[in-house]
């Protein structure tokens, strides 16, 4: 045991000593990946509609001053939320790139952007693009754009929920809720009324704290792509994949229909000719005494259940007069867990071999069933069909209109076109850019060697300098036990520790043999021991990639051990 003990602290020293040549060589390679941050420069690409929010965006852009339509609430909200164009502090990909910024937690913004000329998509391809940065991340609100239907009634100041869009895009949050919008307002020919169709089951939204890219595309042929971060994660027919659908459907349930009184609508009924049979006893139990049972022989029959708490102590504050005399609180009995049971003992109960319960007649078919009633159909009068849905309503500006919870969520590099290649290329010179140097800062922050190890050979002495030698020591002696060359070639800690350890305890004893002050000859005997150390450390070392192999299964059993 003593000389475990001193292996241990031996091995406390090597383990030092290693972990500090390791950080030494962790600290140079760190250092040089330091991340370059690339400058922004404005794209030279052009679209209906493209903003980076250059000099002059407080011109395009106005807030609203309007208040939220809440019809049937009695609260009134203002949109009072603040805006700001400002660099990103979180993840800064690209230096000088600025993005429009929601300023204000729990609060309603509105803001929108007059586009130049009103954007026409009929029989063209679509493409609606922006950054999505979520500095603060999102527990609960929106980060999705509109695009508003050019009207003569647009106007900037009295933006709001009330205003009409064409498509509404992009991420939204609350709770379990989590997805991208598409959603488009669609005119019914025959009424002229416009209802909201839904994209089902929506794409998940990204939540983090780096940039994402959201893009849409609209084909004439009337399908749709989304994609998040370049790559497709929906796409369909504006036919089949909303709700309402886009088109009604051409027969109705006619509503004046009624279901006969004498319909028989049971497919099956209890057989009116079956009988009980005489033996069936209803009355029998469904559990009777277990008349076989015997005590067991360990029963405390005297023993009660609980006892009174032996530890207890009646509180310093009791009053005996007015609180009554104290009673300790009781604990279940010790005796009874080594037992099977104390008090009274009874005969259990079993099922009942007898029990049948109640009589009920089986069921057969019914020979008076007619299927299951519905009501004739009819031709739907509101039906219509509309064979270019995609073909969407001329929109007259863009517009953010939110409530969130989380302030500091950034917008840029919005494209609303028609050129899903113009899209991509735009999104090559910001987007990819900028992501690719998020990701590299944002995985600088994490801490490093924070993967638990899943061999004693993967320890690192400074995680657990405890558990570092009762490893190193439990696997040395484990494999000494069968074979102790093999042993110090894979574990050359431990010999490497014990030969310093005795040379250690040799310069020791002849420093003290020498009457205190050791001799030249004393230090040259102690100073070739040290070499000879270091020398059969080294080649230790050499030794384990030849003894890997042998030892490979006994390690994989440690290693399965160590993690449970």
């Amino acid at each position: 045991m003593k000389l475990n003990s001193a292996i241990a602290a031996a091995l406390l020293a090597t383990g030092v000593y290693a972990d500090d040549a390791s950080k030494v060589d962790s600290t140079e390679s760190s250092s040089t990946a330091a991340v370059e941050v690339p400058t922004f420069t404005p794209t030279t690409i052009k679209a209906p509609f493209l903003e980076q929010f250059t000099d002059g965006w407080d011109k395009r852009w106005k807030p609203s001053h309007a208040k939220k339509d809440t019809k049937g609430q009695e609260e009134e909200w203002a949109y009072v939320g603040e805006w700001s164009v400002e660099e990103p502090y979180q993840y800064k990909g690209i230096e000088g790139d600025k993005g429009l910024v929601v300023k204000n937690p729990a609060a309603h913004h509105a803001i929108s952007a007059k586009f130049p000329k009103k954007i026409d998509p009929k029989g063209k391809t679509l493409v609606v693009q922006y950054e999505v940065k979520l500095q603060k991340g999102l527990e609960c609100g929106g980060a999705y754009l509109k695009l508003l239907r050019d009207t003569k009634a647009l106007h900037q100041d009295e933006f709001s929920n009330a205003t009409p869009y064409v498509i509404m895009f992009g991420p939204d949050k609350c709770g379990a809720t989590n997805k991208v919008h598409f959603i488009f307002n669609h005119k019914n020919p025959k009424t002229g009324e416009y209802e909201e169709k839904h994209l089902s089951a929506a794409p998940q939204a990204t939540i983090a704290k780096t940039t994402e890219l959201y893009t849409l595309i609209v084909q004439p042929n009337n399908t749709f792509t989304i994609k998040r971060g370049g790559d497709i994660v929906r796409d369909g027919s504006f036919f089949d994949q909303f709700t309402p659908s886009v088109n009604p459907e051409k027969e109705i349930d006619d509503p004046d229909d009624k279901k006969p009184e004498d319909w028989v609508d049971e497919a099956r009924i209890p057989d009116p000719d079956a009988k009980k049979p005489e033996d069936w006893d209803e009355d029998a139990p469904f559990e009777i005494v277990d008349e076989e049972a015997t005590k067991p022989e360990d029963w405390l029959e005297d023993e009660p259940l609980t006892v009174p708490d032996p530890e207890a102590q009646k509180p310093e504050d009791w009053d005996d007069e007015e609180d009554g005399d104290w009673v300790p609180p009781t604990v279940p009995n010790p005796k009874c867990a080594d037992a099977s049971g104390c008090g009274p003992w009874t005969k259990p109960m079993k099922k009942n071999p007898d029990y049948k319960g109640k009589w009920t007649a089986p069921y057969i078919d019914n020979p008076a069933y007619k299927g299951v009633w519905a009501p004739r159909k009819i031709a739907n009068p509101a039906y219509f069909e509309d064979k270019n849905p995609a073909n969407l309503e001329p929109m007259g500006a863009i517009g953010f209109e939110l409530w969130t919870m989380q302030s500091d969520i950034l917008f840029d590099n919005i494209y609303i076109g028609h050129s899903v290649e113009e899209a991509e290329k735009l999104a090559q010179e910001t987007f990819f850019k900028k992501s690719a140097v998020e990701k590299a800062l944002e995985d600088a922050e994490k801490p490093k060697n924070d993967d638990k190890p899943k061999s004693p050979s993967d320890l690192k002495f400074l995680d657990d300098p405890v558990l570092y030698v009762k490893e190193k020591l439990d696997l040395f002696f484990t494999i000494a036990a069968n074979d102790p060359i093999q042993a110090m070639k894979f574990v050359p800690e431990v010999p490497t520790a014990v030969l310093g350890l005795f040379v250690t305890l040799a310069a020791l004893v002849g420093i003290l043999t020498m009457g205190g002050a050791a001799p030249e000859a004393a230090k040259k005997a102690a100073a070739g021991a040290k070499d000879k150390a270091k020398d059969a450390k080294d080649k230790t070392a050499e030794a384990v990639a030849t003894g890997a192999e042998n030892v490979k299964a006994e390690v994989s059993k440690r290693a399965t051990r160590s993690q449970q």
